[in-house]
């Protein structure tokens, strides 16, 4: 129940052990050609260019940066929290110029708040962080994409955290290039970043006038590889293909409206059990994210204590505070497999049971009974 990775549903398991196959095998690349699509189902997008990059998420940004960027490129990074952080770090590193806008970690920006700078910079891509991880913040994103591309720029947008647990709309949504991760709400061990490239990302990709900075990320080579053409780039992850194949499967099976519905009920009975035991979340109440619960520790709660007596004793995982919220903050995961009723009760009867042991004072069973009760009124 940290901040990822997630629970990996059983089903998943049991397909990363299927028997590996080569990478130009028919079989494989059937599966390739399923892959996609579902992809396709989970960004809610057309784009052709929609596939899973070999790596992790954090790979999966940088794809996203190296392949729009060239050197002298503005590019203005949204920081609110630690990978906002992180993708203006990948920006300068592909040579761009990088502009940043800044707000308190918790909060969001509107468009208010990036107007002038756009206006007046005019920047090629824009890059905002939809899920920031490390803060438990939801950005909104249509109103930005709107100016972003009245200003005759692309939005780059990071949905590590995001896709698969709530609503992520690439095409109405106006969504230029997007990325993820296998290992949050896909429920889907850590290794390979679903991304996605709209027609307009496309030609800015085909237009370039120097080579991408990654040869390994390489899109116009990739796209060969997931194209009809199967031009052989590098030996894909054949299992893990396998298995973020079952988790789409998983996901689709269950609708992506009841999915979402699910993340919400949970992590609404979550908050209100935190909230009866004194937690208050770090993260703006009207833009809080359903699959990462990001709650100050109160004054006078160890951090290490509480956190490793549920490890060592109830074999819970939560995170602790990244960056400037570290040893200030807990993230409470309750990502795909793991947005489970019995999983948020049993964390917070747990919970209770070790601050009630370190002096922590509160009525015992409130977190229990306030859960039950948002349980009962959102079913």
């Amino acid at each position: 129940m940290g901040p990822g990775p997630s629970d990996i549903h059983p089903r998943v398991l049991n397909a990363i052990g299927r028997g590996t196959v080569g990478h130009l095998d028919p079989y494989y690349l059937e599966t390739m050609n399923n892959l996609q699509e579902m992809l396709r189902k989970v960004f809610k997008t057309e784009n052709e260019l929609t596939m899973a990059i070999s790596a992790t998420g954090s790979a999966g940004m940088e794809t996203t940066v190296v392949n729009v960027i060239e050197p002298g490129d503005k590019m203005l990074v949204c920081i609110n929290g630690v990978f906002g952080m992180r993708m203006a770090d990948v920006a300068e590193r592909a040579g761009a110029e990088v502009l940043t806008v800044e707000k308190p970690w918790g909060e969001v920006f509107t468009v208010e708040d990036l107007q002038p700078i756009i206006e007046a910079e005019q920047p090629k891509v824009v890059g905002i962080v939809m899920a920031e991880t490390s803060t438990g913040a939801c950005q909104p994103l249509e109103e930005i994409s709107q100016l972003v591309h009245a200003n005759q720029g692309l939005l780059l947008v990071d949905a590590v955290t995001s896709l698969g647990g709530m609503n992520v709309e690439v095409d109405k949504w106006g969504i230029d290039i997007i990325y993820s991760g296998s290992q949050k709400c896909l429920s889907c061990p850590p290794g390979l970043a679903p991304v996605s490239f709209s027609p307009a990302a496309v030609e800015v990709l085909n237009n370039r006038k120097t080579k991408v900075r990654s040869w390994y990320l390489d899109l116009s080579m990739l796209a060969n590889y997931w194209s009809e053409d199967r031009v052989y780039h590098h030996t894909a992850p054949i299992n893990m293909t396998y298995a973020l194949y079952e988790a789409l499967r998983v996901i689709l099976e269950e609708g992506l409206d009841n999915c979402f519905a699910r993340h919400k009920r949970n992590h609404l009975a979550l908050q209100a059990g935190l909230n009866a035991l004194g937690f208050e979340y770090t993260a703006d109440p009207n833009n809080q994210l359903p699959m990462l619960n990001a709650v100050k520790i109160p004054e006078g709660v160890d951090d290490a204590t509480i956190r490793s007596g549920l490890l060592n004793r109830f074999g819970i995982e939560i995170g602790g505070g990244l960056g400037a919220f570290k040893g200030q903050v807990w993230r409470i995961g309750i990502m795909g497999h793991a947005a489970r009723q019995s999983n948020v009760l049993t964390f917070l009867a747990a919970l209770e049971q070790l601050l009630a042991e370190n002096g922590y004072e509160f009525s015992a069973g409130c977190s229990i009974a306030a859960a039950n009760s948002a349980f009962a009124h959102n079913e």
